[in-house]
Formats: C-alpha cells, sequence, structure tokens
C-alpha cells in the first residue's frame, strides 16, 4: 500500500491545482487565452505552476518506489513534508518575483536535495536487495 506517498501525492496534487487556478485567475483577469500576453505577473503565475508540475511528478514517483520496497515510514514522512514545504516556498518565492528570491533558492534547493535522496535510497535498496539475494 502507498498511504504514506498518497497523502504526500494528495497535498501536492492540491498545491498544483492552486497554482493552476492561479494561472487561470491571471488569464481571465487580463482577458489572455494563452500564454502571458508579456505581463510579468502572468509569467511568475505560469512558471510557478509549469516548475511545480516538472518536479512534483519524480518526486512522488521516487516516494513510491520507495515506500513500495519497504522504506522507513518516517524517513517516508520526513521527505514528504519537506517536499510539500519546499515546494510552497519556491511557489510562493516566484510568485513574488521573476528573480532570485529566498524562497525560490531554498525550495528549489529542498527539491533537487529530496530527489538526489530518494533516488540515493532506492539504489542502495537495489543493490542491497541483489547482494542479499546472493548470499
Amino acid at each position: 500500500m502507498l498511504q504514506i506517498t498518497g497523502l504526500y501525492a494528495s497535498l501536492l496534487g492540491l498545491l498544483i491545482i492552486f497554482l493552476a487556478y492561479k494561472v487561470v485567475a491571471f488569464r481571465r483577469k487580463q482577458k489572455v487565452g494563452l500564454g502571458d500576453n508579456g505581463d510579468i505577473q502572468g509569467q511568475k503565475a505560469i512558471r510557478a505552476h509549469a516548475n511545480a508540475v516538472e518536479y512534483i511528478p519524480i518526486l512522488i514517483i521516487l516516494m513510491a518506489i520507495y515506500e513500495v520496497n519497504g522504506g522507513s515510514s518516517l524517513v517516508l514522512n520526513i521527505i514528504g513534508g519537506l517536499a510539500f514545504f519546499g515546494r510552497i516556498m519556491h511557489a510562493f518565492g516566484l510568485s513574488k518575483s521573476g528573480g532570485v528570491t529566498t524562497g525560490r533558492f531554498y525550495g528549489t534547493l529542498i527539491t533537487w536535495l529530496l530527489i538526489v535522496a530518494l533516488a540515493s535510497l532506492n539504489i542502495i535498496n537495489y543493490i542491497t536487495s541483489i547482494l542479499l539475494a546472493n548470499i
């Protein structure tokens, strides 16, 4: 069962919908059918949503693989909580400025570190299972 991953996938899914709503609200208000019409607020809303859609799926996939393979519940909850926090930081940081912001920087850093950590944990789990199978 993927109960822990399911929780964080759901929270992150709601974040994606919130960010999508901000894009739709911008486009309706500015009467923009496609793109951002050169509006910086629109560009920030679109990029905040797109960035979430770019990174969240791989986080969820790596979490699910880790959970299915018997990964630690504590580690999954820490990673899931940090992922949600990091993605919120990034979204709000990017919505404030198109340049470097604390939220954007640390949100990206947290996301990248979590992806590397999960990938590493999954690789270690694989190597360990191969070694144990040969004993």
